[in-house]
Parts: structure tokens; C-alpha cells; sequence
């Protein structure tokens, strides 16, 4: 009964996502790279570490971070306005900071795709009998290896299409997900089985977590790049609308998901919502599974490409965009094989919160220049809490 309820649910996402009148929406094109982007990952990450470490609390951590994004996000949409007025209207610590970013960038999209490439294969090999860190990393390493050949030789444009049709898998699986999720809990609220955990992270510890996941709600900022395909205002509302959509699936998400397992019923892993998702429904692991391979690759590519192409632009020239994806590779499979996943999570997350901490730089400048005290207070504030998220983020244990 639930099986089929979940695939009919995700059938149901895929054809609206595949309507004409949508996928076709010149809006709705642009927000699909921030959204897919921002739930990439993070839906099969989040969902267990918020559960183990916060319990009862995760829903509000969950909207804490989303408001932390969004905020971020606000002073992004307002650098990017700024921009559309002309570079006569920036000031030269603005165009300063502007290259500080664009290099925090690229070191950001290194690490990510490391991220990315670790959980493609953790969740490779995770219903296999090599299922292990040392079978996911063999994987992950051979992956690098593919990216690596492929972006020396064809490039990336080869893949650009398995990237459009990974977003609609990813959104229509994530989709089905929910709606087993939304069965399970209503079953288990009839049967008065709803389990209220205590945290077990509280005090500062807790709030380094919270700063080592900021990459889970992270992607937004792809929207910023987009200035070649489409003009300054389509692309603010785009990331506002992906934001205020990634919001609310996330909550909801969380808000099912807090409340659903006992403490031990899953062992918090890289993959732990495989074991979740068992319990919910047979049908969901392999779905997931699915999510998770076709997700992270894309993930990857578009992060290797990007990083590639700042490389290359901020140096001029020098580096060519060759080398690039080589020292991308390398610092990749480097990190593989001498860290965890979460602790690249968290790597990850302090390298993008001090991307976001360098807009919210900008934007104080800007504000400034407006002669709007307020507005510049408030990034200023945003500022600050980028590096201290950047400078005290933590893994999860």
C-alpha cells in the first residue's frame, strides 16, 4: 500500500515537473539550478544528523539554518542589483572584494565537490556486499579519475544533459520520499508511537554543528552566475523562489522525520537515511540510492566545471583550465582518503560561509554608498556570523 502510494506520489512530481507550461516557464528555468542545487545533498544528510543531535529540536535548527541562508541569500540579491547599476556605481573595495569572493569561491566548490563525490560513493556501494568506507572511497577515487578524463578531453558539455534530467529525478524521488514520510507519520501519530527524543548536543557544541552544515542549505548562490542567461531581475526572484521552496520542503522534511525513529533504530552514518527510509517503506532505499548517484555526479560536474572556470579567469590565463580540474582532482581525492564525510561536510560549510561572509562585505559597502545605515548594520551583522560559522564550524560525530 505505502509502496505504491510513494511511487504513484513521485510519478505525479516527475509529470508536473515535465508540463510544458512549467518546465518550459523562463522563470522557473532559472530556479531550478539554485533549488537543485540546495536540496541536492542535503536531503539525504540532513534528515539524521538533525534527528541524532537535536531530537524534539531538529525542526528548529532546520529553520534556523534556512533563515541563515535566506539572509545570506538577501545580501547576495542586493549585490547583484548593485552590479545591474553599472561597475561605475561600485566602489573599488567593493571590486577588491568582489575577486576575494569569486577565489573563496572556488576553494568552496573544491571541497564540494570532494563532498559531493564521497557521498556518491558511500551511497554506491551502501546496498552492495562491499558496502564500507574503504569500498565508497575506491569508487569515490575512480569518479574523480571519470571527471578528470572527461574534463580534460571532451569537456563538460557532454554531461550538461544527464545534469537537466537529474534535477527532475532528484525532485520527483525527494517528492515520493515526503509523501512515505507523511503516511509513516500519520500510521505511527494514530498509533500514539510519535517518539519525542532529547537532544543529545546542547550549548556551544550544538551551535558549532549547526555552523559545520551550513553547506546543506548552501547552492543559492548559483544563481548569482547565471548573468549570461538571464537578466539581474530574473535572477534575484529566482533565488528568492528556489530559497522560499528549499525552505519549505526541508521543514516539512524535518518536522516528519524528528519525530519518527527511537534512538539506536539507525546508526548515524553518511547513508543512515537508507536505514530510515527501510524502515518506512522497502521501496525507498533503492529510490534514494538512485537520488543519491544521479544527484551527487551532476552536483560534481557543474562544481568541478565551476571552479575550473574561476580558476582559470582569476588567474587570466595562467592556470590553464586543464590544470585547474588536475589541482581539483588531486586536493579531492587527497581529502578522500584523509578524511570522513562529515568532517569534509564540515570543511565544506566553513569554506562557503566565508564566501557569504565576503558578499555580506560587499553589501555593507553598498549599503553604505545608499546611505542606508540600517540595511549596512544588518550585513555587517551577516558578515560576522559568516566567519565565525567559517572559523568555529564542526563536523558531526
Amino acid at each position: 500500500m505505502i509502496d505504491a502510494i510513494i511511487l504513484a506520489c513521485g510519478l505525479a512530481a516527475a509529470g508536473l515537473l515535465l508540463w510544458p507550461r512549467l518546465a518550459g516557464a523562463r522563470l522557473w528555468r532559472a530556479t531550478v539550478t539554485p533549488l537543485a542545487s540546495i536540496i541536492g545533498s542535503g536531503f539525504l544528510v540532513l534528515g539524521p544528523v538533525l534527528e541524532h543531535s537535536y531530537g524534539l529540536y531538529a525542526p528548529l535548527v532546520m529553520a534556523l539554518l534556512c533563515l541563515a541562508a535566506y539572509a545570506f541569500g538577501d545580501s547576495i540579491r542586493f549585490n547583484i542589483t548593485r552590479r545591474m547599476d553599472g561597475a561605475g556605481q561600485r566602489s573599488p573595495a567593493e571590486d577588491r572584494l568582489e575577486t576575494l569572493a569569486s577565489w573563496s569561491l572556488a576553494f568552496a566548490y573544491v571541497i564540494s565537490v570532494a563532498y559531493y563525490l564521497n557521498l556518491f560513493g558511500a551511497f554506491a556501494v551502501n546496498l552492495t556486499p562491499y558496502a564500507g568506507d574503504f569500498a565508497g572511497r575506491v569508487v569515490t577515487t575512480a569518479v574523480f579519475g571519470v571527471i578528470l578524463a572527461t574534463g580534460w578531453t571532451k569537456g563538460f558539455h557532454a554531461l550538461e544533459r544527464m545534469e537537466q534530467v537529474s534535477v527532475g529525478i532528484k525532485l520527483a524521488i525527494i517528492a515520493a520520499m515526503l509523501a512515505g514520510l507523511a503516511f509513516y507519520f500519520a500510521q505511527k501519530l494514530g498509533d500514539g508511537g510519535l517518539v519525542i527524543d532529547p537532544p543529545t548536543l546542547t550549548g556551544w557544541p550544538a551551535v558549532q554543528l549547526a555552523f559545520g552544515l551550513i553547506v546543506t542549505v548552501q547552492g543559492f548562490e548559483t544563481a548569482r552566475y547565471l548573468g549570461a542567461e538571464y537578466d539581474a531581475p530574473t535572477r534575484r526572484a529566482a533565488m528568492r523562489i528556489a530559497q522560499l521552496l528549499s525552505t519549505a520542503i526541508y521543514l516539512v522534511y524535518i518536522g516528519l522525520i524528528a519525530y519518527l525513529f527511537a534512538p539506536g533504530e539507525a546508526q548515524l552514518s553518511e547513508t543512515a537515511i537508507i536505514d530510515m527510509m527501510r524502515i518506512v517503506a522497502p521501496v525507498l532505499p533503492g529510490l534514494l540510492v538512485a537520488a543519491a548517484l544521479a544527484a551527487q555526479f551532476s552536483a560534481a560536474v557543474a562544481d568541478t566545471g565551476g571552479a575550473g572556470g574561476l580558476i582559470t579567469e582569476l588567474t587570466r590565463g595562467r592556470i590553464p583550465i586543464r590544470s585547474a580540474y588536475a589541482v581539483l582532482v588531486g586536493a579531492g581525492v587527497a581529502l578522500t582518503w584523509a578524511s570522513d564525510i562529515f568532517s569534509i561536510i564540515a570543511y565544506a560549510s566553513r569554506a562557503f560561509a566565508l564566501y557569504y561572509a565576503v558578499q555580506a562585505a560587499i553589501a555593507v559597502f553598498g549599503a553604505q554608498a545608499q546611505r542606508s545605515r540600517a540595511r549596512a548594520a544588518a550585513y555587517a551583522g551577516l558578515a560576522v556570523l559568516g566567519l565565525v560559522m567559517a572559523i568555529f564550524g564542526t563536523p558531526a560525530e
